[in-house]
């Protein structure tokens, strides 16, 4: 019944309002108590978006651009602002899609297809229109719509990916958001209104553009956009390689799984990452000063299985490689430093027994027998097993630790005796044309499969940890990831599909309530998005099996 009054509760304070006022509205009278904008709002636990109407007595918690989701939130709706932008300036007949491929330096890049160029005059008038959209300050709205009308809609407007994602989805229904008479869909929740999507900036960059966007840690402040041209690279090799296998987004893996493609693309896939390891190999081969190769990644990059194979290659280089984890240095626990809360800081360089390893490092290049120590992780302390390390002209160490990259790991070595590899999962897979999956998620998911499989831990406590496993990789890997002689992405395409099938049960284990619910709600919706495809094909050696299990390696 119309004309209802609602009891709403915010940080403390109590207030009644009629039934229609939306949460945008509420908010806007407690902008003082926030230093951030508003983003999303908790209804009573439950996630909504700011233009949703109040329909009960409840307790609202606003969230920011300043917390996790709130910038996920506004990234997202100044991405779909962009994308409004660009069709609204290119000129009729020139502009045939515009694609968002994968993050860099704090943004995303983005490339268009058609006749259009993204040069400085084209992204300023881009911009302009932006800054005309914010200042007009127009509510982003939401409809529901049948799955056969979404459809039609994205067919009408050129969006092809889009329109075959939905005949994957089960849901008979598909929210799709507008600004103006502009549609989309997005996976993930938008800002309120386009008035506070002031923060962002343009950037031509090789064949398309960067969307440069802030983070949660400063959200009114665009970073300096910084090219990082060797990852740069290895993404625009996965976007190529994934447009030449035709795999562009999930609803080309659908297809591949639907008609029987999927094995084919499994054994191209593998073959391909193994050339890749080969051709590393044999640069190394050919380089007979570099003794030592270092390999650096942030978490569940597969760098141990990677370091297996290719130490595989270079025997056939007829040299004797010997794998090192620097986890065997770890100074004694009770001289671990500690972070910020007090905790055990096992990512610091400074927990590692620097000396000692470049004592060791130094002494066997000289042709020394060596001690080399193991870590007993349960007392804490190194331990000298018997086991001892001599190197002649075929030897070759293979070192893998979160460090590797950081010249002040190994600072006595000469760099003409080092080889650097940054490995990570890349991601090139989108959801669709507009829709990138962040390269975090493939992480995540990788990690909370291995952890539930070899260490028993629940999905709920990999979440929970994984802010800190992030802030690690933020201050001790991606800083040197430019400095690598050579960077492997160690991401398959059809992975998503494949670890489906672990990663469910686990997030359905989380229960509702738990701070780790709304993420664990984020995921399974995601994987709603994708068939399975078995695991029984993957080889043995695929990197893909240090996490779900049965590699011949000990992973």
């Amino acid at each position: 019944m119309e004309g209802n009054m609602y009891t709403v509760k915010v940080n403390g304070k109590t207030r009644t309002y009629p039934e229609g006022t939306t949460y945008l509205d509420i908010g806007k009278e407690f902008l003082s108590d926030f230093d951030n904008d508003l983003a999303l709002v908790f209804a009573d636990d439950k996630l909504q978006e700011l233009f949703k109407h109040v329909k009960k007595d409840c307790t609202l918690k606003f969230i920011t651009t300043a917390d996790p989701i709130g910038m996920m939130a506004y990234r997202r709706s100044v991405t779909f602002m962009m994308i409004k932008a660009v069709y609204d300036v290119a000129e009729r007949g020139t502009l045939e899609g515009v694609r968002v491929l994968h993050s860099l330096s704090r943004g995303v890049y983005c490339e268009l297809e058609g006749s259009v160029r993204s040069d400085t005059d084209f992204l300023n008038k881009v911009k302009g229109r932006m800054q005309e959209i914010c200042r007009a300050n127009i509510m982003i709205r939401k409809r529901s719509v049948s799955r056969d009308e979404a459809e039609a809609i994205f067919h009408n407007h050129g969006m092809y990916g889009k329109e075959r994602l939905f005949r994957y989805r089960q849901t008979s229904r598909v929210n799709i958001y507008s600004i103006d008479d502009f549609e989309d869909y997005f996976y993930g929740y938008m800002i309120g209104s386009t008035g506070i999507l002031k923060y962002y900036d343009l950037f031509p960059y090789d064949e398309g553009f960067v969307l440069q966007l802030p983070v949660e840690s400063a959200p009114q402040e665009v970073p300096p956009f910084e090219p990082q041209n060797n990852l740069f690279k290895v993404f625009k090799e996965a976007t190529r390689w994934g447009d030449m296998m035709d795999i562009r987004t999930v609803s080309d893996l659908n297809d591949a799984v639907t008609f029987g493609e999927a094995n084919d693309l499994v054994l191209v896939q593998e073959a391909f990452q193994e050339k890749r390891i080969g051709d590393i190999a044999d640069t190394i081969a050919g380089l007979p000063e570099k003794k030592f190769v270092l390999i650096a990644g942030p978490s569940s990059s597969s760098k141990t299985s990677f370091a297996n194979r290719l130490s595989i290659q270079l025997r056939t280089h007829c040299l004797k490689p010997h794998l090192i984890s620097v986890d065997n240095f770890f100074v004694d626990r009770e001289h671990t430093p500690v972070d910020s809360n007090g905790q055990l800081d096992y990512e610091n360089l400074n927990a590692l027994d620097i000396e000692e390893l470049n004592r060791d490092l130094t002494e066997l290049l000289s042709g020394k027998e060596v001690a080399m120590p193991t870590y007993n992780f349960v007392k804490g302390t190194k331990e000298y097993l018997g086991n001892t390390l001599k190197m002649d002209d075929s030897d070759i160490l293979v070192i893998e630790g979160i460090h590797c990259l950081n010249d002040a790991l190994t600072y006595k070595l000469s760099q003409k005796n080092k080889y650097k590899i940054y490995i990570s999962a890349l991601t090139q897979l989108n959801v669709d044309e507009h829709n990138r999956i962040p390269t975090t998620d493939g992480r995540l998911i990788r990690r909370m499969v291995r952890d539930a499989r070899t260490r028993g831990t629940a999905a709920k406590d990999t979440i929970a940890m994984w802010p800190s496993v992030r802030r690690g990789e933020e201050q001790n890997i991606f800083p040197f990831q430019e400095q690598a002689d050579v960077m492997f992405n160690s991401a398959l395409p059809y992975e998503l599909a494949v670890l489906k099938q672990y990663c469910e049960p686990l997030l359905y284990g989380i229960p509702r309530g738990c701070p780790e619910y709304q993420e664990a709600k984020r995921l399974l919706k995601f994987f709603d998005y994708f068939l399975g495809f078995g695991s029984e094909n993957l080889p043995k050696n695929s990197l893909l099996r240090e996490f779900v299990g049965g590699s011949c390696f000990k992973v």
